[in-house]
């Protein structure tokens, strides 16, 4: 604890002088997501680093309570492995990256996996979070059990936050039990019977906790109590998956051989109902709320950039060499993320929210 407490009070500092001395802050946790950094801080020789692997370890796990209490440095196999010797989970199911991913990392990230959309997104499973703001403060939101909702949505609001409101330090998460039964059928669809299968076999109740769709293939992934599973294998037929674990972990982790083509990638967030975009290499995921699309030229991104806009949705361009976003902000959202901005971080220690 005296170790822990000394690094916090380092970063602090650390913090505190920057702001002083008109400098930048870029907070580096296991370095899993190196194209998430803002162009302001990426690569700068002026930024102070402020490491956060050392703030790691698991305050509190009280497993009939549903919540656990871990620090911002925290890798989240560790806590995946915790909670699943007491058989539950993640719901969300954040990517590892090989044991690289912190918590904190993907909090800010705002890291999801394949049950995002059947589960919940990472901010509706976060509790209450202690975090160092751009003033060097220690400032805690939220609480450590479900029905304390004080500060809740500025718990919420970090997620997504990319490292422009301060240093995640603690995180309290809700847990849930891992399912009895799962089973992964694989079925032979174009992209559009692919989505009607999907939307049309979530509204009817299947436990479906997730579809993937590549290469010209369904995957869906039934998980819950065994009758229940069993009745959607007999409801929907397909082929079972033998090695499902290891698909979706690679799916997950983005080790796919879809995803071998970074520089291309274009990741886009849309309803769900959507119809698909022609002509490209894609990959369509939650339901089809998440659509990846391989878009190699100027033109082929200026059509996926269109095609976004007429849908509503969002799209960012993924690892190119960080994150860029292919759609402006209202002019509202704009204004209240700078007041945001302006109430964590002050002095502009941390990375500049990007705005378009």
């Amino acid at each position: 604890m005296t170790a822990y407490l000394d690094r916090l009070e380092t970063i602090q500092s650390t913090i505190k002088a920057a702001a002083a001395r008109g400098r930048r802050c870029q907070i580096v946790g296991g370095g899993s997501k190196p194209w998430l950094a803002h162009a302001s801080a990426a690569g700068s020789t002026e930024a102070e680093v402020l490491a956060t692997k050392a703030l790691s370890g698991v305050v509190e796990y009280e497993p009939t309570e549903l919540v656990i209490v871990v620090r911002g440095g925290t890798p989240v196999g560790e806590i995946e492995r915790v909670m699943r010797e007491a058989g539950q989970m993640l719901a969300f199911e954040p990517p590892t990256a090989d044991g690289r991913a912190t918590i904190g990392g993907t909090l800010a990230s705002a890291a999801s996996g394949p049950r995002r959309a059947y589960a919940g997104a990472v901010r509706d499973f976060v509790l209450g979070i202690e975090l160092i703001d751009g003033k060097g403060d220690r400032l805690r939101f939220g609480g450590k059990v479900m029905k304390n909702v004080a500060g809740f949505d500025l718990s919420r609001l970090v997620c997504g936050s990319a490292g422009t409101l301060g240093v995640i330090t603690e995180v309290a998460l809700k847990c849930l039990p891992l399912p009895k039964a799962t089973e992964t059928r694989v079925y032979e669809l174009d992209a559009a019977a692919a989505l009607r299968a999907m939307n049309r076999w979530y509204a009817e109740a299947d436990p479906i906790s997730a579809t993937t769709w590549v290469d010209g293939r369904l995957y869906v992934r039934f998980a819950g109590a065994e009758p229940a599973v069993r009745a959607a294998r007999e409801r929907r037929g397909g082929e079972l998956l033998a090695d499902a674990d290891r698909w979706w972990a690679d799916w997950r982790e983005q080790r796919h051989p879809f995803f071998a083509l970074p520089e291309q990638l274009m990741r886009m967030s849309c309803r769900a109902t959507v119809e698909s975009l022609e002509g490209f290499n894609q990959a369509i995921e939650w339901g089809g709320a998440l659509r990846w699309l391989h878009a190699a030229t100027e033109e082929d991104r200026a059509r996926v950039r269109y095609w976004t806009h007429r849908a509503k949705g969002y799209a960012t361009r993924w690892h190119a060499p960080f994150v860029e976003t292919l759609n402006e902000l209202s002019p509202e959202v704009r204004a209240l993320t700078a007041r945001l901005k302006a109430q964590f971080d002050p002095y502009g220690v941390f990375p500049a929210v990007v705005s378009s």
